[in-house]
């Protein structure tokens, strides 16, 4: 539809032209109205308005000075063009869909020295939110050199590499044997972290299984069978909250954002902000609104709930875990015995920097 109608505008373009029409009448407020799909154009030619169209087969030029543009170019970066194009081509899953598609792990030593094996690694990452790098040696030197390859490591107030067991030295419930339901990582931040690594370096236990929720495939959900509290959850701003007095820690964190964003002009998904051990007062919209939120909040929290969205893997040394933490929900079951992991966060930037230099879509 929107084709047949630059077809039109241009149409009209054309019939101005040969009429005469001189480039000042480009100038005037009425020309927006009367083509509502703008063309941008850019010149070198002098700011005077004493200056002629002149219409090519193929082009328009303004005083000598012309500057072509494809209309293929014109009909992709149209509005309407962009309405249809996919940001991040994604492949949502459960549990069953995940575990049919045997997405590969890539080798370490592939991953460090092979653009093919980090291509490969990041392909399934950017489809899936999940990826996992086999036969790493069981240290956090390595671990880092590791998150190194595809970005820098995101410092935070947990430091640059995180190390911790269940010894309960920050205020923060990872850092216990309790079992974990399944959320996002630092909803207190503005922006959250975009990427996550796990490696677990040592379990002299039982249990710890880690859990992981595809968020976008629970909230395309939502979306199929409720649109209108989807909508209302990409709309009503919430607080999340992080205060920490623990030893020499003294941290007091605030975000604020939707659980769903969504890009204004496609409605496309591309980031879930899901936890509820920091989620704060709701005081930002009137109760009516409240009451309804809480309504679709739960039809989203009953569609990451169940038991066929939840993949359950058991971290080992030697496999390391990269999450999309702005896609995929994690958690895990509570565990015995001494365990140790090691890890970072990473910025979402320079992972799709990495990926679009490969020659990805990210």
């Amino acid at each position: 539809m929107w084709c047949c109608r630059l077809s039109h505008l241009h149409g009209r373009l054309q019939n101005l032209l040969s009429r005469g029409v001189t480039c000042s009448a480009f100038q005037q407020p009425n020309f927006k109205s009367l083509f509502p799909l703008a063309i941008r154009w850019h010149h070198t030619a002098s700011k005077s308005l004493n200056c002629a169209w002149q219409q090519h087969e193929d082009h328009f030029g303004p005083d000598g000075h012309v500057t072509k543009y494809d209309l293929d170019w014109l009909v992709k970066n149209s509005y309407e063009g962009q309405k249809q194009k996919v940001i991040q081509p994604r492949i949502l899953w459960n549990a069953e869909i995940y575990q049919q598609a045997q997405v590969p792990s890539v080798d370490f030593q592939s991953f460090l020295e092979t653009n093919d094996g980090l291509k490969n690694f990041l392909q399934n990452f950017l489809l899936y939110g999940i990826a996992f790098v086999e036969n790493v040696p069981p240290t956090q030197e390595h671990t880092e050199k590791l998150a190194e390859r595809i970005s820098l490591i995101r410092e935070t107030i947990y430091g640059r590499m995180w190390y911790f067991t269940s010894d309960f030295s920050r205020g923060d419930t990872a850092y216990t044997k309790l079992a974990l339901d399944r959320h996002t990582d630092t909803a207190y931040f503005q922006e959250p972290c975009g990427i996550q690594v796990f490696h677990c370096l040592k379990h002299e236990g039982t249990g710890g299984r880690t859990l992981l929720v595809d968020g976008f495939y629970a909230a395309d959900q939502v979306l199929q069978k409720a649109p209108e509290e989807f909508e209302l959850l990409t709309k009503v701003p919430l607080r999340h909250e992080y205060i920490e007095n623990v030893g020499e820690c003294h941290n007091h964190m605030v975000g604020v954002g939707p659980v769903l964003n969504t890009y204004p002009w496609n409605k496309e998904l591309y980031l879930i902000r899901y936890n509820n051990y920091d989620r704060a007062v709701i005081n930002t919209v009137p109760y009516d609104v409240v009451h309804r939120w809480y309504t679709a909040h739960r039809t989203l929290t009953v569609e990451l709930r169940r038991p066929e969205n939840e993949f359950w893997v058991k971290l080992k040394p030697g496999r390391v875990l990269f999450i999309d933490n702005w896609r995929v929900l994690h958690g895990r079951e509570s565990f015995t015995g001494y365990r140790q992991l090691c890890g970072c966060y990473l910025t979402r930037d320079d992972v799709s920097n990495t990926a679009r230099l490969l020659g990805l879509q990210a």
